[in-house]
């Protein structure tokens, strides 16, 4: 079955309640079909992350209506050059019905009208139908990525100062960011010095890494390995189902696992455009 009569439009604030209960239930049906804990724990949190990306200038919403009612939503994270796709959420009433291919075109499209150079997304392993989609659409596999949850390590390593990042550093983190990636995601820099999550590793009386947070929806860029190692170890906790360890950096990965994390699930990173291998460290959110 597809739908030919679905109406796609902007989101607005006032279609956080819906798309927010979609959102939980739509990620917590799936984890359930596969035996694996939801990504987004209850509807309040779903309400929360629609609510949020709605009402952030930084973000691009779309909202797909069937006969008057919402059945789905989809979002872009323009808050830098390469723009992150998602939460991507289909009411379960209507899946596999071509909503989330429509929902992927709209944003794709949009991307492609603000000429933004790549976009990019991260999509759970288990979930096969997503993982099609994304590559029938152009998707390319970049990373197979471990999220990793545990109790806070608590420890500070030789050599390495950790500390709370300050407006200072916004241009130097953004210089890390382009020496590993090649492109700056200083938007989101921004949001977390506002926001007082973001922090920053010292090794040799400069900074040589940093982290928005030690989170899901928080992404973390070092020259080394060490240098993430050092802003895990200080994490006072990691947020959401945990932190996302790319499986190739094996010594990063398996010191994690030494410290007591635990691979809760894999995730495939995967892009379309503009996209350059990474010289040096790093974690990706779930907006990679």
């Amino acid at each position: 079955m597809v739908i030919v009569d679905l109406i796609l439009r902007p989101g607005t604030a006032d279609d956080a309640a819906e798309c927010g209960r979609i959102c939980y239930e739509a990620f917590a049906g799936v984890a359930e079909e596969h035996a694996f804990p939801p990504d987004i724990p209850s509807p309040e949190v779903g309400v929360a992350l629609i609510e949020g990306a709605l009402a952030h200038p930084g973000f691009y919403g779309v909202v797909a209506e069937l006969d008057g009612r919402i059945v789905g939503s989809n979002f872009l994270d323009e808050r830098s050059a390469v723009a992150g796709v998602g939460p991507v959420t289909v009411d379960p009433t209507v899946q596999n019905a071509g909503v989330g291919r429509r929902l992927m075109r709209d944003v794709m499209e949009r991307a492609a009208e603000r000429r933004a150079p790549g976009i990019r997304l991260l999509q759970s392993g288990y979930h096969n139908r997503s993982f099609s989609l994304y590559a029938s659409l152009g998707f390319a596999h970049r990373a197979t990525v471990a999220c990793v949850q545990g109790p806070p390590i608590r420890r500070a390593m030789p050599g390495y100062a950790v500390r709370e990042a300050t407006d200072a550093d916004l241009g130097v983190c953004n210089d890390v960011c382009r020496q590993v990636h090649g492109v700056d995601r200083g938007g989101e820099v921004a949001d977390a010095l506002k926001q007082g999550t973001a922090r920053v590793v010292e090794r040799e009386g400069r900074v040589t890494g940093y982290a928005t947070g030690l989170a899901f929806f928080a992404h973390a860029v070092g020259e080394t390995t060490p240098d993430l190692q050092a802003l895990i170890a200080a994490a006072p906790q990691f947020g959401g189902p945990g932190i996302l360890v790319p499986v190739e950096d094996g010594a990063l990965l398996r010191w994690c696992l030494a410290h007591g994390l635990k691979v809760v699930q894999l995730m495939s990173l995967m892009t379309i455009g503009l996209y350059n291998r990474p010289d040096g460290a790093y974690l990706p959110s779930i907006l990679y």
